[in-house]
């Protein structure tokens, strides 16, 4: 195929394949590039960058200014010596307009059926009203139920409704156009540090994919990895609330509160998120009981304040009926 650059045609058993692009946290694309790294994978195939993505600016490195090189997207892959399946990994650096998505798509899906491909793997993140100090939760997504119900024996979250926005939940959708089966793997990560990479929602997707494979990685890198970045989002906490020496103190703890709701109201609501908002309201309006769970909720996405004269209006309105 034009599209594809194919420099070595390996033999692979039963192969299937991980997909990642860069997105929130870094979590799919750090998982996989570290699974590469780990399992010493070997590149074999390239998508050529020129038709998916052009120059945007220039670099400066040392004061010296360059053009850059395009982003890339590579395929590797790794013979499991123990086990019954092989393993394919694309990674891209970047992720191509989303008007180009398909036509991107179907370069991977190229490969995955010249290598005969049974199942294709996606990895993402899953923002939450969760603190950077708690272990991560996985939750997953599947393209047929055949494979949700293999999946919940793992004991994973489900993802009953919603999306996997980006390259990272899109190609799946596209993967299964094509007839392709696949899943994704999602995991927790603290709402307010969507910006920065996030080493711990990667290594809770890797153990997750590791068990479900039965393949042996060593862990201690991202581990190490986990320490170094809680270690400066706890230095950040402890600057904020105690200033430097001979400065009064900025912030208290009430307002370092207020800093992680404010960083999570960056991140938009999911649709499903906003939809079952706009369903609890309005059961709430027709049975007042619901208002503990629609109350629940808003807690649970810290956005009770944007909803609160709305709130309160369904028991002002009961009032009213009621009289």
């Amino acid at each position: 195929m034009d599209g594809v650059k194919i420099t070595k045609r390996p033999k692979l058993k039963k192969p299937y394949m991980i997909v990642a692009w860069p997105g929130m946290g870094e979590v799919a694309f750090k998982a996989a590039s570290y699974l590469v790294e780990k399992l010493k994978a070997e590149e074999f195939a390239v998508i050529p960058a020129e038709e998916f993505f052009y120059l945007t600016g220039s670099v400066i490195k040392e004061g010296i200014l360059s053009v850059p090189d395009l982003p890339s997207g590579k395929f590797y892959f790794w013979k499991n010596k123990n086990g019954k399946n092989d393993l394919i990994i694309f990674i891209s650096n970047a992720q191509p307009d989303l008007a180009k998505a398909e036509e991107y798509s179907k370069r991977i899906l190229y490969v995955a059926k010249l290598f005969k491909i049974d199942t294709l793997v996606g990895f993402a993140s899953m923002p939450l009203p969760i603190d950077h100090t708690q272990s991560p939760a996985v939750w997953f997504a599947a393209t047929h139920p055949e494979i949700r119900e293999s999946l919940k024996k793992y004991n994973l979250n489900m993802l009953n409704e919603g999306q996997v926005s980006g390259m990272n939940g899109l190609f799946l959708g596209i993967a299964k156009q094509e007839g392709f089966k696949g899943f994704c793997l999602l995991g927790e990560m603290p709402l307010y540090t969507i910006q920065i990479d996030n080493p711990k929602a990667a290594q809770a997707v890797l153990v997750v994919f590791s068990k479900i494979y039965d393949i042996k990685i060593d862990f201690a890198g991202l581990v190490e990895q986990v320490h170094a970045m809680e270690a400066e989002i706890n230095k950040l906490m402890d600057y904020l609330k105690t200033g430097t020496p001979g400065q009064p103190t900025p912030i208290n703890e009430e307002e370092i509160e207020k800093i992680k709701r404010a960083l999570s109201q960056l991140t938009k609501l999911p649709v499903s998120v906003k939809d079952r908002i706009e369903k609890l309201f309005a059961e709430a309006t027709s049975d007042l009981k619901k208002a503990h769970e629609l109350k629940a909720e808003l807690d649970k996405w810290n956005v009770y304040k944007d909803y609160e004269d709305r709130f309160l209006d369904l028991f002002r309105n009961a009032k009213d009926k009621g009289n």
